[in-house]
């Protein structure tokens, strides 16, 4: 290939595409948690939703999670290039620049913002705002890369989507919705933890101070199987506290119980045996639960 056909090239692959753009947002995982908020306004509504607020409140908190995700971008590119994972993001690649991407980020948080003031309430924007910084901020910035416990404390940021979808209908904190998000926050490092095991020559290139690095594989492991054994006791809450019903309390005992033995096959496997099979239960685990959440509260209504 002559030079002018390597410039082409080279120009098509740095050209921005609405594709990296949607990237920066990461829609996968703003996907779950938008799925987690919807579920939260539904448990919060006696009936149905209201059409605009569930129309509304889900655009603005998806956008402000759009936000946090671009914002992770911008933070993480000079690791995200020495990790196979993410090497191939829109910043390691060229295919959007950095100032771009922030003005991306601000318009999206922006909006957010806007949507959740003027369609949802007050709080619902205050609470997203806080759950933007948090993760953007506090997680991104600062947590990452100075402690093991990152995903711990950081954490409290993706847990936060139903109460956003809680107060998006009611306009008011309530015990129920801190539930949900106990729920996700025990949730998170066993979901994360396992994928960091399975990813953990990269994080350990980019220097990233991941559960795995700093205090080992089987540590771990041990870890994430007593978080598991934690979640199960802390799913069944919702039927203690009188929130939700039988169908909920079996379906949470069972999917549990399942994602307690996928912990135990990780600790007793060899190495990173079992992780990834760990990390994507995970995520069943928590769409399943949500939905059964769901479906006993409208069986309950009826």
């Amino acid at each position: 290939m002559n030079n002018t056909g390597t410039a082409e090239v080279s120009r098509e692959r740095l050209k921005p595409t609405w594709r990296a753009y949607l990237e920066l947002c990461k829609p996968r995982v703003v996907l779950l948690m938008l799925i987690t908020a919807i579920v939260g306004m539904f448990l919060a509504a006696p009936g149905m939703v209201d059409g605009r607020i569930l129309i509304f409140g889900t655009l603005g908190i998806a956008l402000g999670a759009g936000s946090a995700a671009a914002v992770n971008h911008l933070v993480d590119q000079r690791i995200d290039a020495l990790m196979g994972r993410t090497e191939k993001r829109p910043l390691p690649t060229g295919q959007l620049s950095p100032v771009k991407a922030s003005i991306f980020a601000f318009c999206l948080a922006l909006l957010s913002m806007a949507i959740l003031v003027i369609f949802v309430n007050r709080l619902t924007a205050i609470l997203t705002l806080l759950t933007l910084m948090g993760y953007a901020g506090i997680y991104s910035i600062c947590l990452k890369h100075t402690t093991p416990q990152n995903i711990v404390i950081g954490g409290i940021s993706g847990a936060a989507p139903p109460l956003l979808g809680w107060t998006a209908v009611t306009g008011t904190l309530d015990p129920y919705s801190l539930l949900l998000v106990l729920i996700i926050f025990i949730w998170t490092p066993p979901h994360f933890w396992a994928l960091a095991i399975h990813r953990f020559d990269d994080y350990k290139k980019a220097g990233v101070p991941m559960l795995p690095v700093t205090h080992g594989i089987e540590f771990t492991k041990l870890c994430i199987f007593l978080y598991t054994l934690l979640l199960l006791v802390v799913s069944v809450l919702p039927y203690v506290m009188g929130m939700s019903g039988i169908l909920y309390f079996g379906a949470a005992l069972v999917l549990g119980g399942i994602f307690v033995y996928q912990a135990w096959r990780l600790k007793i496997g060899e190495g990173k045996q079992h992780a990834m099979a760990t990390f994507w239960y995970s995520i069943i685990y928590l769409f399943v639960l949500f939905i059964f959440l769901l479906i006993d509260h409208y069986v309950r209504v009826l």
